[in-house]
């Protein structure tokens, strides 16, 4: 699981993850930084457009011209590797699902099915 620490989803999702006993290894932005194949193979499967997040404050407190300039997956993971907070969380990589931000009902019947 990709993420930071003190994100809301995240505490959600790994909260659930720990009581459902899901093991799972926990990658921090903050501390680790981004992980550059991790984005490439979110963008390819939900579209950068999904994984950059634009909806947050770091993205509201970006200047025009670096905004102006996220017009395609490179330049969007190339901005999102500098401002780790850009990027959409929690994401999920290496199980059977490849999962994008936090949705309890999603991830219980995914677990259920033992696809987690």
């Amino acid at each position: 699981m990709y993420g930071i620490r003190n994100c809301d989803s995240v505490r959600k999702a790994r909260k659930l993850l720990d009581e459902s006993k899901v093991d799972y290894t926990f990658h921090d932005y903050k501390k680790d930084g981004a992980d550059e194949n991790a984005l490439n193979e979110a963008c390819e499967r939900f579209g950068w457009e999904s994984v950059l997040n634009k909806r947050g404050t770091t993205w509201r407190k970006l200047d025009d011209e670096t905004k102006a300039g996220v017009s395609d997956q490179g330049s969007a993971i190339a901005l999102m590797m500098q401002e780790t907070s850009l990027i959409k969380r929690p994401l999920i990589t290496g199980g059977k699902q490849l999962l994008l931000g936090f949705d309890a009902a999603l991830w219980g019947e995914i677990m259920e099915k033992g696809e987690l």
